[in-house]
């Protein structure tokens, strides 16, 4: 539930971001004419999202057990990408998405058409909604808890929109560029876990080779699957169910938190971590790299007056 809201807070206050961003320009243009044609693009981005959450729901039942894995695991790394790429597209746009955005209005404004303000609306808010959909697909589906998991989606959402509409009104006021840091960090995290999610369901479907496959190594003594060093690459990397009770409340809020399972392969346990240093790494680097052109604009702007008046002088 606490990973579901993060998400659904992160992400819906982008999303309400941009909608008051869209809103408060055509009022300053006294555009107000314009407006349901933007609502009524916003509104189809949410209903395209949850006809793609009701159809990966309630379409896969007709399936068998492997082509609903293979579904699965495909449309994680889909939503492991999707994520991914909105991590470090926030990373570099945010900065201009108030220009961009009001940019496309003045656009759609000259061309004059309906169709091109729904078009507006609907573009900006359908890439937070597909991504959420399917990233919350996934970490329903991994977790077992759809109940949870929605409220605590649900919840988030509903905290963004309250948030996006105190923000816009001036009534409260909240360091963005640092929530989005925290959060887009804690993202990372998340895209790692359902990528292990996603690589798991491959190899239940026996689309990748592991534990369920013939490739999987056998421990000489047992005859099961080996666990350790000895089922390097294609057995258990540790199995700590006995411990840890696959369904209990720990095992969950690892999985949600950091991406744990009782029981991984060691095609998960790899993907995970080069996952985390790789992209955890570039993240790092964008933020440093944000933060140091930040501070090299406050040094020029500072030290522009005093150059004009020695200029002066």
């Amino acid at each position: 539930m606490l990973a579901t809201f993060l998400i659904g807070l992160r992400e819906g206050l982008e999303a309400a971001l941009v909608v008051g961003i869209l809103v408060a320009y055509l009022r300053r243009l006294g555009r107000r004419d314009a407006l349901p044609k933007m609502w009524a693009g916003v509104g189809l981005a949410i209903a395209l999202a949850l006809a793609i959450g009701a159809v990966l729901t309630f379409g896969a039942y007709e399936l068998t057990f492997q082509a609903q894995e293979l579904i699965g695991g495909g449309l994680s790394l889909v939503a492991v990408a999707m994520v991914t790429w909105m991590i470090f597209w926030m990373q570099r746009a945010g900065r201009t998405m108030k220009s961009t955005l009001e940019g496309g209005i003045d656009r759609a404004l000259t061309a004059g058409g309906l169709w091109a303000l729904i078009a507006i609306g609907f573009v900006s808010v359908a890439r937070e909604g597909i991504e959420t959909t399917l990233l919350l697909w996934s970490m329903v589906q991994s977790f077992g808890d759809a109940p949870s998991a929605l409220l605590g989606a649900l919840l988030g959402l509903t905290v963004a929109v309250l948030l996006g509409w105190l923000i816009s009104r001036g009534a409260l006021r909240l360091d963005l560029r640092r929530f989005f840091a925290w959060t887009g960090g804690f993202l990372v995290i998340v895209a790692a876990g359902v990528l292990a999610y996603a690589l798991m369901d491959l190899q239940e479907a026996g689309a990748l080779p592991g534990p369920f496959t013939a490739a999987a190594p056998l421990d000489p003594v047992s005859g099961a699957v080996a666990v350790g060093w000895a089922a390097f690459p294609f057995g258990w990397a540790f199995d700590v169910s006995s411990a840890i009770a696959p369904g209990g409340a720990l095992a969950s809020i690892l999985q949600a938190t950091v991406g744990f399972m009782p029981a991984m392969t060691w095609l998960q346990v790899v993907a995970w971590v080069v996952y985390i240093a790789v992209v955890g790494w570039l993240y790092v680097r964008g933020l440093r790299s944000a933060r140091s052109s930040r501070r090299e604009q406050r040094t020029a702007s500072s030290s522009s007056p005093s150059l004009s008046q020695q200029g002066a002088a």
